[in-house]
């Protein structure tokens, strides 16, 4: 068997980037790259590449953009290309025609311990829960998203300090080094993929795509659960409230940055406590959620003391 596997790289975001990039600077033979066709963002809606289409052309590799795996032009495409073996990493869902074409098969890189946390926004959920750690999969893809067998897995810790913005760079980093270790195995032949445990099933849990509702903020969570939120939606989109003036004026305020204190108190629920200086603090059941980083409604991202130059809490409330 090969020891250097022809590939076809399927990926759209940043992240896939990474990984990417890691492996041409290992020499791999990369035939073509797949991302999705361009899609209209920003004021004008003009139609933007994704970044590993950028990435691709800048390297002059061979990119297909198909609507639809199915479509009987990319299919023919995929001929030309004869991959020995696909890596896929953040991708949609590939149907088998696509998949089960190379003889070597076609594996993923989920940003999870699988079978923990299979769907979209594995990172995202895993900081939401409080998780102390995460790590890196590589599995063969099958007929069900990300429930395939496992090739290889390395954990890495969460550390408090962490958001997503920080946690993704880490995971993209030792990402990246587990495709090559695991494209070099596929290669030699050295591979004893293993089947999901069944036997943990029933304690599963999930990471669903991020709706808006997850965005927002529930002051009557714990300090912790609140700063947990805060950290998985941090840099993007951000966690954020609602506050509403003496004049019944609402304005979307955005916590990028935040610390739990657990702490005994007095004040109400969902009350703002400062010395209009240094700190700005939100009451809660069981302490206190003391803001680091926030932006107001059209304004720039300011970290506490800045904010508060501007800012007077007594004439806001924050609203559930």
């Amino acid at each position: 068997m090969t020891s250097s596997p022809a590939i076809v790289f399927y990926g759209t975001p940043d992240f896939a980037v990474g990984i990417l990039e890691a492996m041409l600077q290992r020499k791999i033979l990369v035939k073509g790259v797949v991302t999705t066709p361009d899609k209209p963002a920003g004021r004008g809606r003009k139609p933007q590449p994704s970044p590993v289409k950028l990435f691709a052309k800048r390297n002059e590799i061979p990119l297909a953009q198909p609507e639809k795996l199915k479509d009987p032009a990319f299919l023919t495409q995929l001929k030309i290309w004869s991959p020995d073996l696909q890596v896929v990493v953040a991708f949609r869902m590939m149907p088998e025609v696509v998949w089960a074409f190379p003889n070597l098969g076609t594996f993923n890189l989920h940003t999870s311990l699988l079978p923990q946390y299979r769907g979209a926004a594995p990172i995202q959920r895993a900081l939401m829960n409080g998780e102390k750690e995460t790590g890196v999969t590589t599995f063969f893809i099958n007929h069900k998203i990300d429930t395939g067998r496992i090739i290889m897995q390395e954990k890495i810790p969460i550390l408090p300090e962490d958001n997503a913005g920080t946690l993704t760079e880490k995971l993209k980093k030792r990402g990246a080094a587990l495709t090559l270790k695991t494209i070099e195995l596929i290669g030699r032949g050295n591979i004893k993929p293993v089947e999901q445990p069944i036997s943990v099933l029933e304690g599963l849990k999930t990471a669903p795509k991020i709706t808006k509702e997850d965005l927002q903020i529930n002051w009557e969570e714990s300090p912790e659960k609140i700063c947990n939120r805060i950290r998985a939606l941090s840099p993007v989109p951000g966690a954020r409230t609602r506050m509403e003036t003496e004049n019944s004026k609402q304005q979307i305020l955005k916590i990028f940055c935040a610390t739990p204190r657990m702490e005994k108190h007095h004040y109400t629920a969902s009350s703002f406590v400062t010395d209009q200086k240094t700190y700005l603090n939100v009451a809660v059941n069981g302490g206190f959620v003391s803001l680091q980083e926030v932006q107001l409604e059209g304004r720039k991202k300011m970290n506490i003391r800045d904010f508060l130059k501007g800012f007077h809490p007594e004439n806001f409330t924050l609203l559930p």
